[in-house]
């Protein structure tokens, strides 16, 4: 018995436009209601959210089996993040802050088992192979794991080529808020210098064969990447949604009756 085939990796591979959102509450109830609402997959920040291990572990039980596939966003590249985030059951990561092209492969080393990596062998106590009923899980999780890396500075940019030409990456995830930071604008992602940046990125990485993932909560800026070619494409965050209808209904009623 293999591993379970990754879905999402084998769309991406087949060059489908995919579209998920961010979960950043930390919260399961909340990862297993955005579960029934049809996207393609649920991104579970651990970078910017209030997420730990057992978090992350948490959202990734209540998601998987519902439709969306979950892909987990690592606070960074630590081989230990990385071994354990794949033991809890994730088969998509999304690495952040990739800069150049020794960092991304030491990120595809950590991911895989030997020959072709050094991720550490403990997977009968995990999630990932069902806690030890995969039989073959250990010869066959390798082609399972889908790695999409964050580029989100120049220096990650300047080194695109390189890095999308690793065997091992899936795609490459262009971050514009780091990266507006880094060039000079920061607070300014939607800055047409910026946007010129990102569109021409996802250009180089669907050019290089590799899946481009970005996200933005820009309509018109979503259609022109996809448009540019990216098919990771994320298109909200669970907390903007769940302020904005607050902050709607705090605006239509407070004060109503006063």
């Amino acid at each position: 018995m293999p591993a379970p085939q990754n879905t999402l990796k084998a769309r991406l591979a087949a060059r489908e436009t995919t579209v998920g959102i961010w979960l950043g509450t930390g919260e399961a109830y909340l990862a297993e209601m955005a579960a029934h609402a049809g996207f393609d997959w649920l991104l579970i920040d651990g970078e910017h959210a209030p997420n730990g291990i057992r978090s992350l572990s948490a959202q990734i039980a209540v998601v998987q089996g519902k439709g969306p596939a979950p892909v987990l966003r690592l606070v960074d590249d630590n081989p230990a993040g990385i071994k354990q985030a794949l033991d809890i059951g994730a088969q998509t990561l999304l690495i952040p802050m990739v800069d150049n092209v020794a960092q991304a492969e030491r990120i595809v080393r950590a991911a895989l088992y030997p020959p072709r990596g050094f991720r550490g062998v403990g997977s009968a106590m995990a999630r990932a192979s069902q806690f030890n009923g995969i039989a073959d899980y250990l010869v066959t999780a390798n082609d399972q794991i889908c790695l999409i890396l964050q580029l989100e500075s120049l220096k990650g940019l300047q080194a695109l080529a390189q890095i999308a030409a690793l065997p091992g990456v899936d795609g490459l995830f262009i971050g514009p808020s780091d990266l507006a930071a880094d060039m000079g604008y920061l607070g300014q992602a939607g800055h047409p210098v910026v946007k010129a940046a990102v569109l021409q990125a996802i250009r180089d990485i669907r050019a290089a064969g590799k899946a481009a993932g970005v996200l933005t909560l820009d309509p018109e800026f979503i259609r022109e990447c996809q448009a540019a070619g990216a098919n990771f494409l994320g298109v909200g965050v669970d907390v903007t949604s769940h302020m904005e209808g607050l902050r709607a209904l705090a605006r239509d009623w407070v004060g109503a009756f006063r």
